[in-house]
């Protein structure tokens, strides 16, 4: 488990970066974030960041989300070790979502999806019309349950 000692104390809105007046927050205050992986392209996940998450990943360089389910800053790795490492970060056309370029780090390298796999976009959808079914194309790297004790 990661421990930073900077997610205790939120910065206060001014001390924000003027950077982040380009970004267009949704009205939950978030954006989308894509984190790609740094060499292969891969897309491993995405999530969302409010300003204070833009914020922190680009002062510590990784990967710092908002979680929708725990209503908090989700620190990429806090729990799992498998940290992202910014690379680079942008913006796109309309300033609405945000690309993160990554090197997932961690225990066993490579894994940023919390059902072991190397990217959340593990299923794949196949056939046709009414026949048309997701098929998990993607092995486990590493069970979970071994991940999240």
């Amino acid at each position: 488990m990661i421990e930073d000692t900077t997610m205790d104390t939120p910065p206060s809105p001014t001390a924000l970066p003027d950077w982040l007046a380009d970004v267009r927050f949704d009205a939950d205050g978030l954006v989308p974030a894509i984190a790609q992986e740094a060499g292969t392209g891969h897309v491993l996940m995405v999530a969302f960041m409010n300003r204070e998450a833009l914020a922190r990943t680009a002062a510590l360089g990784e990967a710092v989300y908002w979680s929708r389910s725990r209503r908090r800053l989700w620190h990429k790795g806090e729990e799992s070790g498998h940290v992202q490492k910014v690379r680079e970060l942008r913006l796109d056309c309309d300033g609405d979502v945000v690309l993160l370029t990554v090197e997932q780090l961690g225990h066993q390298p490579g894994i940023a999806c919390h059902t072991g796999r190397h990217s959340c976009f593990f299923r794949r959808l196949e056939g046709q019309g009414a026949d048309s079914r997701w098929v998990t194309v993607d092995p486990v790297l590493k069970d979970p349950e071994l991940i999240y004790r």
